[in-house]
């Protein structure tokens, strides 16, 4: 697994959690469950930067699609190893990725969807953000594998392009969000035209669209410095796109 450098960059926001931690399917989780009437059946898996439950921008965030309707469930992907939101100068990037890799993380978020199903979920939404977009690389692998209902990738990486937008046109039936920015390593421009290129125009019948931030960095949708006008409208933006997402199509 490659990292950019914004990968590791975390601008803590302001905001008392209100979500709690339960253990699903063996796994822990954060549970943001909505105070408002909402379909049980139906659930959005929150998957995590690098930075996963510890970060408190993820919390918070997870609490944001709660107060807008959507039970939203935050797997801990790294089995409580995730990378510190201030990491040392000397943290090993490539031995932490060799930890946390498939083999290790795809079958946590496995668990926590078939104990879900068990408890009654029918419909599943996914929204990635960035752990490379390995959180994104789960959701178009659970898109491609027929478990979403809905897709949402902000700011995504370890995306195989144009090979996974080609599969995703061919063999989903989610329809897909992708929130993208001016300044991103891992999924710059010239890939985001190639997504429209591929996907875009009604060429993907179940629903397609991308927003695209400018002044905006990777990260920007959920660890961005919100003291900056353009980041906290990315942030914002982004997050609006994805709750209209959700309410047209979970």
């Amino acid at each position: 697994m490659s990292f950019c450098d914004n990968c590791f960059i975390a601008v803590v926001h302001d905001g008392t959690p209100e979500g709690k931690i339960e253990t699903i399917g063996g796994i822990e989780c954060y549970v943001a469950t909505p105070t408002i009437p909402h379909p049980s059946e139906r659930v959005l898996i929150f998957l995590t930067d690098i930075f996963g439950l510890a970060l408190e921008n993820n919390r918070l965030l997870a609490d944001d699609f709660a107060r807008n309707g959507f039970k939203t469930i935050m797997p801990d992907l790294f089995n409580g190893d995730p990378i510190p939101v201030n990491p040392p100068a000397d943290f090993n990037r490539e031995k932490w990725s060799a930890l946390h890799g498939p083999a290790q993380t795809r079958p946590r978020i496995d668990s926590v969807i078939s104990a879900s199903k068990e408890q009654g979920v029918v419909g599943f939404a996914g929204a990635g953000f960035c752990f490379g977009g390995n959180s994104a690389r789960y959701v178009f692998d659970l898109a491609f594998d027929g478990i979403l209902k809905v897709s949402i990738v902000s700011h995504p990486s370890r995306l195989v392009v144009p090979d996974d937008l080609e599969k995703y046109a061919t063999v989903s039936k989610a329809p897909l969000l992708i929130n993208s920015c001016e300044v991103d390593k891992a999924f710059p421009l010239e890939a985001q035209a190639q997504a429209d290129k591929i996907l875009g125009d009604g060429k993907f019948a179940p629903g397609y669209r991308r927003e695209y931030f400018p002044g905006c960095s990777h990260g920007f949708a959920v660890r961005g410095d919100m003291s900056d006008p353009l980041v906290k409208a990315g942030k914002e933006g982004a997050f609006k796109a994805s709750v209209e997402w959700l309410v047209k199509y979970l």
